[in-house]
């Protein structure tokens, strides 16, 4: 019996769910703590009071784990983000805004950060529903920011540069090879690319 082949897993019940929550908690403090490295699973399973047999049926594997982390930190922000929208006059800065606030919670917690990045980097197909569940959080972020319901293939192809860029340079501050400012500057300038695909079609 292999991951790839179970059917699709039934809604979890309550205490499933709250066991579920307990896990990416432990896994989110310990990544806060020491980043990539220190999400081992035998310690995460000790500090969410679950088995460790219990642990792996939720996630297969420690990659598995940390971009579920990413999907409820993404979750959390997104509540975050409705109840306070993001200021700006059109949808580019509105845009901007929000990526930078997204930008700054993960500079509040750098090693967290680190470790959910490296585990979307790291991901490989048997994670491919995990990574576009984060996929598709983040474009409704930008799209929300962009106050639009009903994108076009061209808005949508424009929320995909915008994601792409969004993800490089939060990798190369990660990295040390770019500063905030330097951030801010990349993210402004590829939201442009909204009031582009905003102009009405001539006729």
């Amino acid at each position: 019996m292999t991951a790839e082949a179970r059917p699709a897993s039934p809604p979890l019940t309550e205490r499933q769910e709250a066991r579920r929550r307990r896990i990416l908690h432990a896994s989110a403090q310990l990544a806060s703590r020491g980043g990539f490295e220190a999400v081992q699973m035998r310690e995460v399973a000790e500090a969410a009071g679950v088995a460790l047999g219990t642990l792996y049926r939720y996630f297969p594997s420690k990659i598995h784990l940390l971009v579920a982390t990413m999907q409820d930190q993404l979750q959390h922000m997104h509540g975050t983000l409705r109840k306070r929208p993001p200021a700006g006059a059109g949808a580019a800065e509105r845009v901007a805004d929000t990526l930078m606030r997204a930008f700054r919670a993960m500079q509040r917690e750098p090693h967290l950060a680190d470790a959910m990045v490296r585990a979307l980097t790291f991901a490989d197909r048997s994670v491919s529903p995990e990574v576009d569940t984060v996929s598709r959080l983040t474009t409704a972020i930008i799209l929300d920011a962009m106050e639009l319901d009903r994108p076009t293939p061209e808005q949508l192809s424009a929320v995909r540069v915008i994601e792409h860029t969004w993800h490089s340079a939060l990798i190369t501050w990660l990295s040390g090879r770019a500063s905030i400012a330097q951030v801010k500057i990349d993210i402004e300038t590829v939201c442009r690319l909204i009031d582009l695909t905003a102009e009405e079609p001539a006729g």
